[in-house]
């Protein structure tokens, strides 16, 4: 793991190498990972790395094209998420993966392939969700018309010990993503903003 890094987003090992790492997002449809996403890659930039993002649903419409909602499909699809990811972080990247990734076996695979793996947890009540279900699918879910829907008819393994858990049904996404940039830090993958306006 990176211990330290310069206001660049470098290792601070001695060279100036680009430490790259993966944070990756999982946690119930619509309970907001790619928003967070999507807040976190001006901030990331800003503090000088280099952000890359795949997001799950776009990934869909690319890279796994063609795949469904089964175990085997689903388990495949974060294969080559992973496989993506892993490529970015050994060239120095930070990648965003924003991907409901509900099996605890598939995000164990992912972190062994990536290496510099953050997990974290985008944790949502199910009630909220219902509640918010901006597209419907819930409530399709709810009454049959949508099957191997993960949180109502297919399961979510949550993870067990994510380096970061955040609480969207209890937070904003500003007090979200800067639980996320504090985690960075503490796990040595972000230099304080502090010590960036010391060193300036």
């Amino acid at each position: 793991m990176v211990k330290s890094m310069d206001c660049n987003g470098y290792a601070a090992y001695g060279r100036h190498e680009p430490a790259g790492v993966t944070i990756w997002l999982t946690g119930l449809s619509g309970a907001g990972k790619t928003t967070l996403a999507e807040w976190l890659t001006p901030e990331l930039e800003r503090r000088g790395h280099r952000v890359e993002s795949l997001d799950g649903d776009v990934v869909r419409t690319h890279l796994s094209k063609g795949l469904g909602f089964t175990r085997e499909d689903r388990d495949e699809n974060i294969r080559r998420i992973a496989w993506v990811a892993a490529l970015g972080t050994r060239h120095g990247a930070t990648m965003l993966v924003s991907a409901i990734s509900p099996y605890t076996e598939g995000r164990r695979e992912a972190r062994e392939q990536i290496g510099q793996f953050v997990e974290v947890y985008v944790k949502c009540s199910l009630d909220e969700l219902i509640e918010r279900d901006p597209k419907g699918l819930y409530a399709r879910a709810l009454a049959g018309e949508i099957e191997n829907f993960t949180g109502v008819n297919d399961p979510y393994e949550a993870p067990v010990s994510p380096e970061i858990v955040v609480e969207t049904d209890m937070e904003s996404v500003e007090q979200s993503a800067a639980r996320i940039l504090d985690g960075l830090e503490r796990l040595g993958y972000l230099a304080p903003v502090t010590d960036c306006v010391a060193a300036a």
